[in-house]
């Protein structure tokens, strides 16, 4: 019986300019998978990954940087969001850099942006069919707290799904994939700190406690995750993809260099693990 494979991507702002630079090396070589589950940037970055615009990430992470309607306090200010929503999941696609919609729709590979339901506190994983209708599920994965308006989709309310499952591999392994490939952006060794913006947190959601609930054990869950990796990956149960140091990028990098730094990173590392991913995988 064939392997079902998975794709795993982790979030984390700009630093998702790593990931960019492992998926394009992925298109140069053909590389599908039979299922994406991402988080926050990484599910940004699996849109055009999965639609095979190679570069589009990359342009997507960097054209825009000095435009206040992409990433402003302006933005913040007029808009509740710090990333541009209108801008981000309408101009962009529809006009400045456009999404192709078809060949999205074409692919065979099930793509699953990971939500987190604020009334539950839960990581939620709804499969992406119709990215024109869609797309709101990959806008509540990158939404982050505090600088992010609540994300409404059919009368749930949701935000960023690192939150609640920061990098979903065992979510990946229960809905059947066997061979599953994650990316990291955080290099070996990383494990998280309780969340220090935890009092405005409190101050701000406290209409949802078991949002609260989530966001104070965080850290917990991730670093409890990233053992359960590290054991797969010395195991050969889990392939993982990460930087080999600090990519030294703030959550919000208006550096152009660092970001293309970090892009070519990404896009070296995979070149260099080619040979053992492809034995993993079996191609």
């Amino acid at each position: 019986m064939p392997h079902q494979t998975g794709l795993v991507l982790e979030g984390g702002g700009m630093r998702g300019l790593f990931t960019a630079g492992v998926l394009d090396f992925f298109l140069d070589q053909r590389l599908t998978f039979d299922r994406c589950l991402a988080v926050s940037a990484g599910a940004c970055h699996a849109c055009s990954f999965i639609s095979g615009q190679r570069g589009r990430a990359f342009r997507v992470g960097t054209d825009y940087l000095n435009d206040r309607d992409y990433c402003s306090t302006y933005s913040l200010l007029t808009t509740g969001d710090l990333f541009g929503a209108e801008f981000l999941y309408d101009r962009i696609p529809n006009e400045l850099d456009l999404y192709d919609y078809e060949a999205f729709d074409a692919s065979h590979t099930k793509f699953h942006p990971v939500v987190t339901n604020c009334q539950t506190g839960e990581a939620v994983y709804p499969q992406a069919v119709d990215m024109h209708k869609d797309i709101q599920y990959v806008r509540a994965s990158s939404s982050l707290p505090l600088v992010s308006r609540i994300v409404w989709v059919d009368g749930s309310p949701y935000l960023d799904g690192g939150i609640a499952d920061s990098v979903p591999i065992q979510k990946a392994q229960e809905m059947g994939c066997t061979k599953n490939v994650v990316i990291l952006t955080r290099p070996g060794g990383y494990r998280k700190k309780k969340d220090s913006t935890l009092p405005l947190i409190r101050a701000r959601y406290w209409r949802y406690p078991k949002l609260i609930k989530a966001m104070e054990e965080r850290h917990l869950r991730y670093n409890e995750t990233m053992d359960l990796l590290d054991a797969q990956n010395a195991s050969g149960e889990t392939f993982v993809i990460r930087p080999a140091a600090d990519l030294e990028l703030g959550r919000v990098e208006k550096d152009a260099a660092k970001l293309t730094r970090a892009y070519q990173a990404g896009y070296a590392e995979a070149q260099r693990i080619w040979p053992a991913l492809q034995a993993y995988l079996g191609l």
